[in-house]
């Protein structure tokens, strides 16, 4: 998933959220260096990303993709589902949309001394350029992934995926709004179980 649903799935735990953000740029024993609650965020993140890489549900989606994409269809995919969580918010969440991306922006600021280098350098430009609200528009995701296919070593066509989400963009909602309920009742169960082991 991307940054987005992977903060709505933080569930309000701030060193929880910071570990989710994270996640992707602590490796291996650099876990240590974190404390137990962002470490509990980190291992959060990771079993979202399994349970979201190996689901049928996304797997599904990823057929309309994978033909021209290979295997950058995941990750199109992670950044298509941060458009309709923020498309269809109102049915996820009573808080304003806006108020929750600026109180995690609040949240990360507090903790920024700790970010791992490479996350600090690209949240610097997050914040900035307001990705989080701007994966909601179809520019917004035009941008990023032609951001990301920018740093791939192989020509991934990802500046281009988004014509793919303007051409099935009803196909991708239906299996968006059916895979997210199922992902969010994974997430609280097992942010749950990661506290008790604790």
């Amino acid at each position: 998933m991307n940054f987005l649903a992977h903060a709505f799935l933080s569930f309000g735990h701030e060193k929880i959220l910071v570990g989710n953000f994270i996640a992707d740029f602590v490796k291996g024993k650099q876990m240590g260096n974190f404390e137990k609650q962002i470490q509990l965020g980190i291992q959060l993140h990771r079993s979202i990303d399994s349970f979201t890489d190996s689901h049928p549900l996304v797997k599904a989606a990823q057929t309309y993709l994978r033909p021209k994409f290979g295997h950058y269809s995941s990750v199109i995919t992670d950044v298509f589902f941060d458009y309709f969580l923020i498309k269809d918010w109102s049915e996820f969440s009573e808080e304003p949309l806006e108020k929750f991306i600026q109180n995690i922006y609040i949240t990360l600021d507090r903790y920024a001394l700790i970010f791992p280098a490479r996350f600090a350098g690209m949240y610097h430009w997050m914040k900035k350029e307001n990705w989080l609200l701007n994966y909601g528009k179809i520019d917004g995701i035009r941008r990023s992934l032609s951001g990301m296919a920018k740093r791939t070593q192989f020509d991934s066509k990802m500046e281009q995926a988004h014509l793919a989400l303007i051409e099935n963009e009803d196909e991708f909602e239906v299996i968006f709004f059916a895979f997210f309920r199922e992902l969010e009742s994974f997430a609280y169960q097992k942010l749950t179980e990661l506290e008790k082991e604790a």
